[in-house]
């Protein structure tokens, strides 16, 4: 995707809402010429992009939210050939200073572009990878409602009828749920005992439709992810889950990270330099894809406890003087740059 710009050419900004998009257009020495809303639909994209190309071809153009609201904005562009970069809102000294409106972020965010402040390419978010997403976020939502529902027939257990507790206690989850889901209503139950059974079998039932429903889920999701990534899933550590999380970061277009240690960047493994005078020294990166970052974190466990290799690596760090955490965060970034390698290998034309 080219993003170097022309001496005939504007450069656009656009803050980005659920329902309005803020666009503004500026020359490339920085003038403002011209900010105006549009709807954030289909019709409303086209009029935004016909507005701003009234001005002159567009050179880049800087959005905010690519992966949000400004999502369905970022496709449309790309589809007509635009290059875009990610806009990070302003920090609060800047908005402290200069206030806040919806034409003020969109000039920031076109003013960013123009100074080579804002520079990340997005997700393209067409591909199978945004349905790799889209089923990981259903299986999650899933296995936590899930959880929900379990722990809230424990408690309703702890707090319920003496005689239901002394039955339902003693059993584990998957018993208490079989039983649960069977429970009846009788006329000799009084009020409390009635309503507790009710909402046990409720309970009960949620738990079971939720456990076909996370297995479907994750039976599609297993699938996808192996046809889409055979190299990363054969990785030693990489389960299906661990595979997705990495390849939701990496977007459908992984080759918008320069080289491995973009990506480790993105997955909050590269050490960050936090030097100062005579002083040298590094800390310890808590930003990027915490998703990503506990993947990674998954496969260096697993071969913490499998791999021989690994295993003599950390034998080896350890009489070096590095503490067990410090080993996990260097084990983090060298499989940072194994998965990186696979990703680009699976996915070399999703760019």
């Amino acid at each position: 995707m080219a993003t170097t710009m022309t001496q005939t050419g504007v450069v656009c900004g656009v803050d980005t809402h659920a329902n309005v998009h803020t666009g503004a257009v500026l020359d490339l020495n920085g003038q403002v010429l011209g900010v105006t809303s549009f709807p954030a639909t289909l019709d409303g994209y086209g009029d935004l992009f016909d507005w701003v190309t009234g001005f002159g071809s567009i050179t880049i153009a800087g959005v905010e939210g690519t992966s949000s609201y400004g999502k369905g904005l970022t496709r449309f562009l790309h589809s007509h050939h635009v290059g875009v970069v990610e806009v990070i809102r302003p920090n609060r000294q800047t908005r402290r200073l200069n206030g806040k409106s919806d034409p003020v972020d969109a000039i920031a965010a076109a003013r960013a572009v123009l100074s080579g402040e804002a520079t990340a390419i997005p997700k393209t978010g067409d591909g199978p990878i945004e349905a790799v997403r889209a089923l990981h976020i259903a299986r999650t939502s899933a296995i936590k409602a899930k959880t929900q529902a379990g722990n809230q027939i424990r408690d309703l257990i702890t707090t319920g009828p003496t005689g239901l507790r002394e039955r339902l206690h003693p059993l584990t989850t998957r018993q208490r749920v079989d039983v649960c889901r069977r429970l009846r209503i009788t006329q000799g139950h009084d009020i409390a005992e009635a309503g507790t059974r009710q909402a046990l079998r409720t309970l009960a039932r949620r738990h079971v439709r939720l456990t076909a429903e996370i297995d479907e889920l994750t039976q599609e999701l297993d699938r996808l992810v192996k046809q889409v990534a055979p190299t990363l899933c054969a990785l030693n550590g990489v389960g299906p889950d661990v595979a997705a999380k990495l390849l939701i970061a990496a977007g459908d277009n992984p080759h918008r990270m320069r080289n491995d240690a973009a990506f480790a960047s993105l997955c909050g493994v590269s050490p960050i330099d936090a030097s100062s005078g005579k002083q040298r020294r590094h800390r310890l990166n808590r930003g990027g894809n915490r998703q990503a970052n506990n993947a990674l974190w998954t496969v260096a466990m697993v071969r913490m406890s499998k791999d021989h290799r690994t295993q003599k690596y950390v034998q080896r760090r350890t009489k070096d003087g590095l503490t067990k955490q410090e080993i996990i965060r260097c084990l983090k970034r060298y499989i940072a740059r194994e998965t990186h390698t696979a990703i680009r290998k699976d996915l070399p034309n999703l760019t």
